[in-house]
């Protein structure tokens, strides 16, 4: 039995390859292994004081050339067609843009729709068209078996249809900068019924969530404001408890002073009040609070989905 849930249609033929590949590998370990031992002992010196030449041995010698060769054509030949599968998208799949960057997933739906978590409905296909608009990141999902590079300048893609419902982590996989390990996501496999709710409804329709946005969700007042967040990937680098994460924490920030830097290097210490918020929000470039990455990307927001926001914001305490 798998340590990880086989939550998708790539997982069982992954863990197959892998499977069929170590059997081979513990098999020839222990053979050669005992081979070793035997020799050791048959024909140590003390049994064989002077040293004797050896002729070759032609069947030997065709045993261990075709036999490994054959057993390499076998793995190659496994591994190309469970590969040639995942690479081989079904034309009903739904296409979802998957965008990386320092250090936040976003993902936008053929609707419009951008969350920082993956929503996904069971049992249907879906293809991840990747992209990167820094450096190189990594799109890995263990439960899945996914995992794909994601180069910028490049188009890459991953598909895949998930089987379980659940939510199931989204890792980077390459060392992308000093907030990498800050660079996780979910995706959320939810019955076709909530899905299609989700998608198909208005932009105040609440997002279904995982349990680690839960409580989130639940403490929030406004859920519309929660979806705005969500769409816009603000949560996917500020958190909701105070822990770190590459922009500062949403708790307790209202009324909190900051010192905050411009472009040019000087720095002022500030409250972090309405004012402030709205030109955090609406121009990120403009003063950067000391200790933070630059890393805030502009998302335009209407004034009564601003406002929505900064009230959200200032009832997290």
């Amino acid at each position: 039995m798998p340590i990880l849930p086989q939550a998708s249609s790539a997982a069982g033929r992954v863990d197959s390859v892998f499977l069929f590949i170590l059997i081979i590998c513990v098999i020839f370990l222990v053979l050669i292994t005992a081979a070793l031992i035997i020799l050791l002992f048959k024909y140590n010196r003390k049994r064989h004081p002077k040293a004797v030449d050896i002729e070759g041995n032609a069947w030997l010698e065709t045993a261990w050339t075709v036999i490994p060769t054959v057993l390499f054509l076998l793995m190659f030949v496994y591994g190309w067609t469970n590969f040639s599968y995942m690479r081989e998208t079904p034309r009903d799949a739904m296409v979802i843009d998957a965008t990386a960057r320092q250090w936040a997933w976003s993902f936008q739906y053929p609707n419009g729709k951008r969350t920082s978590e993956l929503f996904l409905a069971q049992n249907k296909p879906v293809k991840l068209e990747l992209h990167s608009l820094d450096v190189i990141h990594g799109f890995f999902v263990p439960a899945f078996r996914i995992k794909e590079d994601v180069v910028p300048g490049q188009n890459n893609y991953t598909w895949f249809v998930p089987t379980q419902l659940g939510g199931f982590d989204i890792e980077c996989t390459v060392i992308c900068g000093v907030s990498h390990a800050l660079m996780l996501s979910k995706v959320i496999v939810v019955p076709v019924e909530d899905f299609e709710q989700w998608y198909f409804g208005n932009e105040g329709a609440p997002t279904p969530v995982s349990n680690k946005t839960a409580v989130t969700a639940e403490a929030a007042s406004n859920a519309s404001a929660l979806n705005i967040l969500n769409q816009k990937s603000c949560l996917a680098c500020h958190s909701m408890d105070g822990s770190p994460m590459v922009g500062p924490s949403f708790k307790g920030l209202y009324g909190k002073r900051q010192i905050v830097t411009s472009p040019q290097g000087r720095e002022r210490e500030i409250a972090v009040d309405e004012a402030y918020l709205s030109t955090a929000i609406q121009d990120p470039a403009v003063e950067i609070v000391k200790g933070y990455p630059p890393a805030m990307p502009d998302n335009p927001l209407t004034a009564a989905e601003l406002q929505q926001v900064i009230q959200y914001i200032e009832s997290v305490k």
